[in-house]
């Protein structure tokens, strides 16, 4: 009599597994979607390279030219003075929202909701004629004499008329993204700080904005990016930025394509350093923080 083994379970579904055919999943439209991109993509770069509308000699000859050149460090200027000031009244005022002041609280919600309803363009262009409404400014005491006052038409010209302007506009965005951080740290972390007898001021500033600035920075850039090329519109008072130049060069020469890539490509370049920039810095407020 003989008996037939039988193979244990695992060795039988081994073999089945072994009998099987593996067939890769296809595709076909997402190759057909890359062929399709890449086709556009390769016709995209064959008409910079051979369509001669673009002028790549005027491009070269104005990229490095020193009016370009002049006109972009105006442009880096008012990026910076804007955001300084801009994130730093943007700080006040996004305390004074989390303030347990009605009054200080009521403050910031009607300067937030004024400067984030009015056009840019239109306060740029109240400040730059604020000398017509205040002929000069007074300091002394409130409703009282004064002591001593500014020329209002000296002081402030096109280009502090600008500053201001993207300041105090910037100032609305930035105390939104400013109190959002702050309210994304742990509460519990303020009140043990407290009970160990950490001044509020310290509690601030080792405390919350450290941790808040991981909530702040992706918003802060986008924003810092934003004005960077929002400063074109200052264009309309007569400021040398940017574009404002590449406007008075194309308005003699005619070339204007070209010109604009001038700019085009100076916004991308500096726009690409600042995100190279955020990533850095998110990185070191990043430490510890598991992803």
């Amino acid at each position: 009599m003989s008996v037939t083994e039988r193979k244990p379970a695992s060795d039988l579904a081994k073999d089945d597994h072994d009998a099987l055919k593996v067939v890769p999943v296809r595709h076909p439209w997402r190759w057909a979607a890359v062929v399709a991109t890449a086709v556009l993509v390769a016709q995209f770069v064959h008409g910079l390279a051979t369509n001669s509308g673009w002028e790549w000699e005027v491009f070269a000859e104005f990229f490095t030219a020193d009016v370009i050149l002049k006109a972009v460090w105006v442009t880096l200027q008012l990026t910076f003075y804007g955001t300084a000031l801009g994130f730093a009244l943007g700080i006040v005022i996004a305390f004074m929202r989390l303030s347990v002041s009605p009054f200080l609280r009521a403050v910031a919600v009607a300067y937030i909701w004024a400067f984030r309803s009015i056009p840019l363009i239109v306060q740029l262009l109240f400040w730059f004629n604020l000398a017509y409404l205040y002929k000069e400014l007074q300091f002394g005491i409130p409703f009282g004499p004064g002591f001593f006052s500014f020329d209002t038409m000296g002081l402030v010209g096109a280009m502090s008329a600008a500053v201001l302007g993207l300041a105090l506009h910037q100032a609305a965005y930035a105390a939104e993204i400013v109190r959002a951080g702050v309210l994304s740290v742990d509460s519990g972390q303020l009140e043990a700080a407290a009970a160990l007898g950490i001044p509020r001021l310290r509690q601030i500033r080792r405390i919350i904005l450290p941790q808040a600035m991981r909530s702040i920075l992706p918003n802060a850039a986008n924003e810092i990016i934003s004005l960077f090329k929002g400063t074109s519109i200052v264009s309309v008072m007569a400021i040398g930025e940017l574009f404002y130049q590449v406007q008075v060069i194309y308005g003699r020469n005619g070339r204007v394509v070209p010109l604009l890539m001038v700019a085009t490509a100076w916004y991308v370049l500096l726009t690409s350093a600042l995100s190279v920039l955020q990533h850095y810095v998110e990185r070191h407020f990043s430490k510890g923080a598991s992803r």
